[in-house]
């Protein structure tokens, strides 16, 4: 990876944090409850009010990712 690219992710992710400060919350909360089998849905809400849900069972191998998500968080 390139590490301008690096720097750019981390500004975005701190503007994210400022915008947004109880998602990292939620991430370091959730990471410690994830487990293999547990299940992450997804929604999102248009503003016109439409709505697009997925969800997923987490893997063995979904571990490693998570606990990095938290890391960055």
């Amino acid at each position: 990876m390139n590490p301008m690219n690096v720097f750019k992710l981390k500004g975005l992710l701190d503007r994210f944090k400022v915008n947004h400060p109880k998602v990292p919350l939620f991430f370091k909360a959730a990471a410690g409850t994830v487990q293999e089998g547990s299940i992450i849905e997804i929604k999102i809400v248009s503003p016109e009010n439409k709505s697009i849900i997925t969800n997923f069972k987490i893997n063995n191998e979904d571990i490693a990712l998570v606990n990095e998500l938290k890391d960055l968080m």
